[in-house]
């Protein structure tokens, strides 16, 4: 019998194959470290539909290997249910942020639209986690060191959440 997660989370950027298979992968590995992975559901997601059905992209499956992390999965799109069925609904770019308000107004949603990076720990930290699909690879190191102590504080929140 599995345990019913009291918290969820979807991680959204536009296509499904770089930052937010990141997350979700990185998420998952910090959970099962602090024993909340049973508690907790992680997933991701695409605004656009370009990469419906494929893998993780090489470079990210690549950082995240090299950090000891499995992604999982295959890209998906947003879906209006998606509102409904998970607790958290995090952006990584504020551009796609909007598109899922836009989404979210429309369906009378109760779950918590915002930034990713609104729970990233370091002040200075950028608004946006940068796409880094159209470099030659290096762009996805910087992007997993954003991820991962984001998703570090993040499962930490989220055990406060849990235990409050």
């Amino acid at each position: 019998m599995s345990i019913k997660p009291e918290i969820s989370v979807l991680f959204v950027c536009l296509g499904n194959i770089c930052r937010s298979p990141l997350a979700e992968g990185v998420l998952a590995h910090h959970l099962e470290e602090a024993g909340l992975s049973e508690l907790v559901r992680v997933d991701s997601a695409g605004t656009g539909s370009w990469h419906v059905g494929q893998a993780p992209d090489p470079r990210s499956i690549a950082v995240a290997a090299e950090h000891g992390v499995e992604l999982k999965g295959y890209a998906r799109q947003v879906r209006p249910e998606d509102f409904f069925e998970f607790t958290y609904v995090l952006a990584m770019d504020r551009s796609n942020l909007r598109n899922l308000q836009d989404l979210t107004y429309s369906s009378g949603s109760k779950a918590s639209v915002q930034l990713f990076s609104n729970f990233d720990p370091d002040p200075h930290g950028h608004p946006d986690v940068p796409d880094p699909y159209y470099g030659e690879g290096d762009g996805f190191v910087p992007v997993f060191e954003m991820v991962d102590r984001t998703c570090h504080a993040l499962a930490h929140h989220f055990l406060s959440e849990l235990t409050s």
